[in-house]
């Protein structure tokens, strides 16, 4: 009889080259080992998924080669072959950041259970290699945590009944993910947990940061906050970041020099105004 899979790992690929196996490794590295991989391949020509399975023997690892329209779609069609509780997307060159992370998760799965709550998502923070620093998720999520900062999807565990009824929308080619986790707290009503945990490293340079996508993901961002807050509320807080120095942060935030003290400082805010 099949064990009951707890973690789905999705890694969505396309001529990743090493960084493929590197991210591989950091989920078999795992001290936890109830998962499996789910690797979606858009069809590479590098070698590199034929590397992996001839590097990384491993019953966990699934690997499906099928065209795909985008990071998105790869992701959907990953979700479909997934057979575990809970999902985690981690992108090619992203890891986990040790070797206790899923140990840690399950333990706050376990306790959060034991006080009868049920878990849509439990989410944490991220080091950003690029930067050198962590990136502190907001602590509670509310309207203005959704409009601002809401969690990087590689530190996001979603319960698998977030992605039945349906995932991300392609359309939203930069930002699905973004609308998806807005999907999940509007119209689900997903209970959200904060662990105090570093989740993954991002490696950096993802494909909502290049520079021809920086305004898609803004106009991206504008059509979102207004379908799930309203044009009133997504005003507002538009206001409330222009008069706050909104470009000026996010330029320290982005700067490999700064990032790690704004971080810092950000995440004493967090624990003052709980994520406010």
């Amino acid at each position: 009889m099949r064990q009951h899979i707890i973690y789905s790992i999705i890694v969505v690929c396309l001529n990743s080259g090493p960084r493929l196996r590197d991210t591989i490794e950091s989920i078999l590295n795992q001290t936890y080992k109830n998962f499996e991989v789910i690797v979606k391949d858009g069809g590479s020509s590098d070698g590199s998924v034929e590397a992996l399975l001839k590097e990384c023997d491993d019953e966990r690892i699934h690997v499906y080669i099928q065209k795909d329209t985008g990071i998105y779609d790869a992701m959907n069609q990953a979700v479909r072959l997934a057979q575990g509780e809970y999902y985690l997307f981690l992108n090619t060159g992203d890891s986990f950041y040790d070797e206790t992370v899923l140990r840690k998760i399950t333990d706050e799965i376990e306790r959060l259970r034991s006080d009868n709550k049920n878990v849509g998502v439990i989410y944490g923070n991220l080091y950003h290699k690029a930067l050198q620093s962590v990136v502190y998720a907001a602590p509670e999520i509310n309207d203005f945590t959704c409009y601002r900062n809401v969690p990087c999807h590689q530190t996001c565990i979603y319960h698998r009944s977030l992605f039945e009824t349906r995932a991300y929308l392609p359309a939203y080619h930069v930002r699905a993910d973004y609308e998806h986790f807005l999907w999940c707290y509007y119209e689900r009503k997903a209970p959200m947990y904060y662990i105090p945990v570093i989740i993954a490293v991002y490696e950096g340079g993802g494909y909502s940061e290049t520079k021809e996508n920086r305004k898609c993901s803004a106009r991206q961002h504008r059509e979102i906050v207004i379908r799930y807050m309203g044009r009133r509320k997504a005003d507002k807080y538009r206001l409330i970041m222009l008069l706050t120095l909104a470009p000026l942060r996010s330029a320290i935030a982005d700067s490999r020099h700064l990032s790690a003290a704004y971080n810092r400082i950000k995440t004493a805010i967090y624990k003052k105004t709980g994520g406010c």
